[in-house]
């Protein structure tokens, strides 16, 4: 038997997904390739005064948590309108061992809030090993 799913609309099948931390444990090494898609609204515009940040969004998908090293995907998109729904996507293939997990992050470096919204979704599928 699967795991049933969290809401209604939600897949989810195999145990390696923790639906409460966000977060993808390779249940063996091997390859796996993983794909986000977010859906953002942009909530409002920086406020005057403040100083001019690059309006840009990064998604990452990092195994360990940690993004600041070779062991992650990841994309780079621009900002340019408020309150519109845009979709960014990341998509690619990681190593893992046994029990190292990966996870999304989102680097936000507009200035203004972001609202995921329902409907974006986190993949993970074991190529081979």
């Amino acid at each position: 038997p699967h795991p049933q799913p969290e809401r209604e609309g939600m897949f989810h099948r195999g145990l390696g997904l923790n639906l409460t931390s966000g977060q993808y444990m390779a249940p063996v090494a091997g390859y796996y390739t993983f794909t986000a898609t977010l859906h953002i609204v942009r909530r409002e515009q920086q406020r005057k005064g403040q100083p001019c940040r690059e309006n840009s969004l990064r998604v990452l998908i990092c195994v360990q948590s940690r993004c600041q090293h070779n062991s992650k995907l990841e994309t780079m998109s621009r900002l340019e309108s408020v309150g519109d729904l845009f979709t960014i996507s990341v998509t690619g293939v990681l190593y893992l061992q046994a029990g190292q997990y990966a996870s999304v992050f989102v680097d936000n470096t507009a200035g203004s809030p972001l609202t995921v919204l329902s409907g974006s979704d986190f993949s993970a599928i074991l190529l081979g090993v």
